[in-house]
């Protein structure tokens, strides 16, 4: 009895192991212009600053070493092991990308409902209910297709860009005109301190944050040794130079004073 069990079981392990096993990979839908528009979208809206070098020298050559998705995951989990990988990943899940995603929300619909309260700043609840309704419908389109999800990325990028063009443009035209005044003496009344100038470089890196988004979705991108390091050279030299510009556009129509108290700049 025992040795027909025995018999059986061994059986049973050969036929498990001669099972083939089968991978199944994530479906390369993103091009080179998709993966533009992924960096350029999410940089411009949130934000870490780095330089085009160091994301070029860095990320690109991991991100061509090791085509996989899940960002900096699978880097760690080759260099390191299964507990750092594992210990980012829960992080990033469960702490980083909610939290970032509820503060871009959060902006966003500050942004829409803005142009309905002029004079004052609109209900918190009007807010948060705009944001949840943002990552509801945002959720739901990249969880029915990627395609859909590239083409939604692509599309609300364009509409950014646009409005970034016509700022810069407005901006620079006031400034072509001699509207200087906002740039003599920009830090008069400011108190030079420690905490300000860490503030001021924390805000200055959440501004660039995503420069790193398309290491995320490595897998899904087509030709990803001649796209992703493309897509970064693009799109984060394209990113800082739209960023010099607004601002320079910002000071030019408003004082220090003016964008400090206002709660939706653009």
């Amino acid at each position: 009895m025992e040795e027909t069990s025995l018999r059986k079981r061994r059986e049973d392990e050969k036929s498990i192991q001669s099972i083939e096993h089968k991978t199944t990979n994530l479906q390369k839908e993103l091009g080179l212009f998709s993966g533009i528009c992924i960096i350029v979208g999410t940089i411009i809206g949130s934000g870490i600053f780095i330089s085009p070098k160091s994301v070029l020298s860095n990320m690109e050559a991991l991100g061509t070493m090791i085509t996989k998705s899940g960002g900096e995951y699978p880097y760690l989990m080759e260099a390191f092991g299964p507990i750092p990988a594992f210990l980012f990943s829960w992080t990033s899940l469960f702490v980083i990308k909610p939290s970032s995603f509820a503060i871009i929300c959060l902006s966003f619909s500050e942004y829409v409902s803005a142009p309905f309260y002029s004079g004052c700043n609109p209900p918190q609840v009007v807010i948060k209910l705009l944001a949840a309704a943002a990552i509801l419908l945002i959720t739901t389109v990249n969880a029915l297709s990627v395609r859909l999800g590239s083409y939604v990325q692509n599309v609300f990028t364009a509409a950014k860009m646009v409005i970034v063009v016509v700022i810069i443009i407005s901006g620079l035209v006031l400034l072509a005109q001699g509207n200087t005044r906002n740039f003599e003496n920009s830090f008069e009344g400011t108190k030079l301190s420690l905490g300000a100038i860490g503030l001021a470089f924390y805000n200055g890196l959440w501004a660039y944050d995503g420069w790193n988004q398309l290491n995320y979705i490595t897998e899904e991108l087509r030709n990803p040794f001649r796209n992703l390091p493309l897509a970064i050279i693009i799109g984060i030299p394209l990113v800082t130079g739209c960023y010099i510009l607004m601002n320079v556009s910002y000071f030019t129509v408003m004082t220090a004073t003016e964008l400090l108290q206002s709660q939706a700049v653009a």
